[in-house]
C-alpha cells in the first residue's frame, strides 16, 4: 500500500465503501419489509375483514421501504462511476 498513489487509494476506498454500503443498504430494508409483511399477515389472520386496509397500507409501506434501497443504489452508482471525490481532490 505504500507505493500506491493517492488517487488509487481513494478509488479503492470508494469501492470498499460502495460494497459495504450496498450490502447494508439492501439487507436492512429487506429485513424490515419481511417484518412488515409478517405483521400484516398476522393482522389479516386475526381480523380477515380488515384485509383491504391492511393490504393497502402494507403496499404503501413496502414501496417507501424499497425506495430507500433504490436511493442507496443510486448513491453507490454515483460513487463508482462518477466519483466526485476524484474530481474534488484531483482536478
Amino acid at each position: 500500500m505504500e507505493n500506491l498513489d493517492s488517487q488509487t487509494i481513494i478509488t479503492l476506498a470508494t469501492i470498499i465503501i460502495a460494497g459495504v454500503g450496498i450490502v447494508f443498504g439492501t439487507a436492512l430494508p429487506a429485513i424490515v419489509e419481511g417484518r412488515a409483511a409478517v405483521k400484516a399477515l398476522e393482522g389479516i389472520a386475526r381480523q380477515p375483514e380488515a384485509a383491504g386496509p391492511l393490504r393497502t397500507t402494507l403496499l404503501i409501506a413496502m414501496a417507501l421501504l424499497e425506495s430507500t434501497a433504490i436511493y442507496v443504489l443510486l448513491v453507490i452508482l454515483i460513487l463508482l462511476f462518477a466519483n466526485p471525490l476524484l474530481d474534488r481532490f484531483f482536478p
